[in-house]
């Protein structure tokens, strides 16, 4: 935890190397000081076709899942930074975004967690 999800165009694979997109995420997510650096992970799901009354065909949005407790100004500042940062290495795109989602404790498992 956390999980940092990306669906991008995959046009933008051209401009930038997938590689490069997670480590500036990953890199933003460090600098918040609100996770520890082994905890933090990123992926992208890239779309070759999408639809919609938007336009341009080029976009990045970022889907933040982190465990409850963060407050909605460590939320904000977050998505922030990391808007901010892929706008650095994007700086002709004009669709960047971010939310965040939180995890609930009580529900929440993994492998680590096994007796």
């Amino acid at each position: 935890m956390p999980h940092f999800i990306v669906e991008c165009s995959e046009v933008l694979f051209e401009k930038q190397p997938p590689e490069k997109i997670m480590k500036t995420i990953y890199e933003a997510a460090t600098a918040s000081g609100l996770f520890q650096p082994e905890d933090i992970k990123v992926r992208i799901r890239p779309f070759t076709y999408s639809f919609g009354t938007f336009t341009p065909s080029e976009f990045i949005h970022v889907f933040g899942n982190i465990m409850e407790g963060r407050t909605a100004e460590q939320k904000n500042a977050l998505s922030e930074s990391i808007v901010e940062a892929l706008n650095q290495i994007f700086p002709e795109l004009t669709i960047i975004s971010m939310n965040i989602r939180d995890f609930e404790k009580q529900g929440y498992f993994n492998k680590k967690m096994l007796g």
